[in-house]
């Protein structure tokens, strides 16, 4: 029996409608992500965090809609002195394309760095791609599709490359279907040919794994 959806992945795909939480200043509290996960993700002036903790603690650790639930200290408050966060990422959205896939599979890259960390974070992780790059597919964050990609030759005369790979990407899913990639902001290079590509940027986001010492009851420190 499939398990229901969780319900973060519906602002997802809101905001890949253009439909966005109301820009109040407030957070909306969602349940942790499954595998230990939590996250904080900002849309325009509303916050959604996926945590164990209870709203009032989300509050009282300084989360807001206008930027307070990406604030390095809050994030340390939600993961706890021992926890893992990631860093934060412009969340980007399109619509695959459908049509005949593009790109094949890519076998025997298991050991690849970008490939080991979608699988430490994602399901049903698929490795594609050709002379350009690799692209890694699968279920991301609360379900969503999501994608990355990374070029073998990143030398300048390569300019373009990883906006036609992108493109390529998007045939690999049915029509229509929405996709989203996290990028970082400070890599240029990549957040430039995700938007040439055809992507929107919705938000942003951070992924984060509670350390065992967090406490979750009332007296958690700030």
């Amino acid at each position: 029996m499939r398990s229901a959806p969780h319900p973060l992945l519906a602002h997802f795909l809101a905001a890949a409608e253009g439909r966005f939480p109301p820009a109040d200043g407030r957070v909306t509290v969602l349940p942790p992500l499954p595998g230990g996960l939590e996250c904080s993700v900002a849309f325009t002036g509303h916050a959604v965090v996926a945590t164990a903790l209870d709203a009032r603690q989300v509050a009282d650790g300084g989360a807001d809609g206008y930027g307070g639930s990406l604030d390095p200290r809050f994030l340390l408050r939600l993961a706890g002195p021992d926890g893992w966060i990631g860093v934060t990422d412009a969340t980007l959205t399109a619509r695959a394309t459908g049509g005949p896939p593009r790109l094949g599979p890519l076998p025997g890259l298991d050991d690849h760095p970008r490939v080991r960390f979608a699988r430490s974070q994602r399901t049903r992780v698929t490795v594609h791609g050709d002379g350009r790059g690799l692209v890694t597919l699968a279920h991301g964050l609360a379900g969503r599709h999501e994608l990355s990609v990374e070029l073998h030759d990143t030398r300048p005369d390569g300019r373009g490359h990883g906006r036609t790979l992108l493109h390529d990407a998007l045939t690999l899913l049915p029509a229509g279907t929405p996709v989203f990639a996290a990028v970082a902001p400070g890599n240029a290079r990549s957040l430039r040919a995700f938007l040439a590509a055809g992507f929107t940027p919705v938000g942003s986001e951070v992924v984060l794994r509670p350390g065992q010492s967090r406490s979750s009851g009332p007296g958690t420190p700030p």
